[in-house]
């Protein structure tokens, strides 16, 4: 969330910085917003500093022996636009706080302009996609061929858009899960979490998942407990210090989580509503980081690498792209999105988003750190997937697939499973 005063600042000018990401800002109803506020706030100053005047003369007024109505009732009319006042002001900054929470962040000058994945910046590329002499399959052929992958079973059980594992599938989906957790926990400083999967509204307010994508998420309840299903493990890990003042000399601090995700992604029609690329269950290892808020851009490109690093050692093709200002997600202030390789699409996909928020959630979330001087520092936030099950094990089976319809699997990944190769059958060798 933002400084009110920062987005009417005509040197930011955060109204042309919105616009780049198809956001108008209407600043003439913020601007009526922050006066009125400062106005009721200045009244009810002046009220009650005139009504604690009027306490002492009405006090001394009847040590006197003096009529001492008239300021009596005059205290009483007071007393009442005090309460007034205090209610306006309550109003105003509710409906401040609600226009404020509809402000997404604000971009970086160095994104390109766009608003599509076309206008994505190229960063970089590793690896060379695999040529076939016969037709790749797509993941979905090759796991119901192999059995397993179960969808109409997951479709009985769930509806669309869910999955079921069986066997070396099901294996695979937890040895990648342990495998992304080793190399973050062991080699990059992460401190492994295992969190609720249902939070608050309080809780999804504080990283921008709510008002903004309401109907994307699913929520539950019992009685009149309201709870949400998170769309990512960004979204505990975040908010485990909410409300709190972190200790400047002891940032950075990496967070890791190995969680389920639910996305009802209400606005998806049509794309990728086949296979695992878009499901409304999926699991994730997601990559947070707290640091000060002047080194977060340098962070963002620690936590990309960090990302990329098991794609990597997988052997699978990717590339890093630089979003468009009218492409990142309504938190980000720069992403970067890091896409593997698909055969069966031909074309690169999203497999990791890394985000640098900012200031702009723990502002939400009201997070802040304070140094060994006494001094308060601002905190930025980031997030990357590190990485996605379902979508790794796309790319893994896709892109090592072979002529008799067997899979080899990455050898950094059969200490954790145990076979080197999924046959045709299911079988495993």
């Amino acid at each position: 969330m933002h400084d009110p005063r920062l987005l009417l600042d005509p040197e930011l000018d955060a109204a042309a910085k919105l616009r780049r990401r198809g956001y108008i800002l209407d600043t003439d109803r913020l601007g009526k917003l922050v006066s009125r506020r400062s106005e009721v706030i200045s009244e009810g100053d002046q009220a009650r500093a005139q009504a604690k005047k009027t306490a002492a003369k009405v006090q001394a007024a009847a040590r006197r022996g003096e009529d001492i109505a008239p300021m009596r009732e005059q205290a009483r009319e007071l007393k009442t636009r005090i309460g007034e006042l205090e209610e306006e002001q309550r109003q105003v900054e509710a409906e401040l706080n609600d226009f404020l929470l509809s402000v997404p962040n604000l971009p970086l000058d160095e994104l390109p302009d766009g608003a599509t994945e076309e206008f994505a910046e190229l960063v970089r590329s590793w690896g060379t996609p695999p040529e076939f002499d016969f037709e790749p399959a797509d993941h979905v052929d090759l796991g119901e061929r192999a059995g397993f992958l179960d969808l109409t079973r997951a479709t009985k059980l769930s509806g669309p858009r869910f999955a079921v594992f069986k066997g070396a599938g099901a294996r695979l989906q937890r040895a990648l899960a342990q495998f992304f957790l080793d190399v973050h926990t062991r080699e990059h400083g992460y401190t492994e979490f295992s969190l609720p999967s249902l939070v608050t509204r309080q809780t999804m307010t504080g990283t921008g998942q709510l008002p903004k994508f309401e109907e994307d998420l699913f929520r539950t309840g019992v009685a009149d407990r309201e709870l949400f299903l998170i769309p990512t493990a960004e979204v505990p890990l975040v908010n485990l210090h909410a409300g709190e003042i972190l200790d400047l000399d002891e940032l950075p601090l990496r967070y890791t989580a190995h969680t389920p995700c639910f996305r009802s992604e209400a606005g998806s029609y049509g794309r990728d509503t086949r296979g695992l690329i878009r499901q409304h269950e999926f699991s994730k290892v997601e990559l947070v980081q707290f640091v000060d808020a002047g080194k977060s851009r340098e962070a963002l490109e620690e936590i990309v690498s960090h990302a990329e690093e098991p794609m990597r050692r997988l052997g699978l093709p990717y590339r890093v792209v630089k979003l468009a200002a009218g492409d990142i997600g309504f938190a980000a202030q720069i992403t970067y999105d890091v896409e593997v390789w698909l055969p069966s699409q031909g074309t690169y996909r999203e497999i990791s988003s890394a985000s640098d928020t900012g200031t702009f959630q723990t502002r939400r979330a009201g997070i802040r750190a304070k140094g060994k001087d006494g001094k308060r520092a601002a905190v930025a936030s980031l997030n990357a997937s590190g990485l996605p099950i379902g979508r790794t094990l796309v790319a893994i089976v896709e892109n090592n697939q072979q002529a008799d319809g067997s899979i080899r699997i990455p050898e950094v990944l059969t200490p954790y499973t145990g076979f080197s190769v999924i046959n045709p059958d299911g079988s495993t060798s």
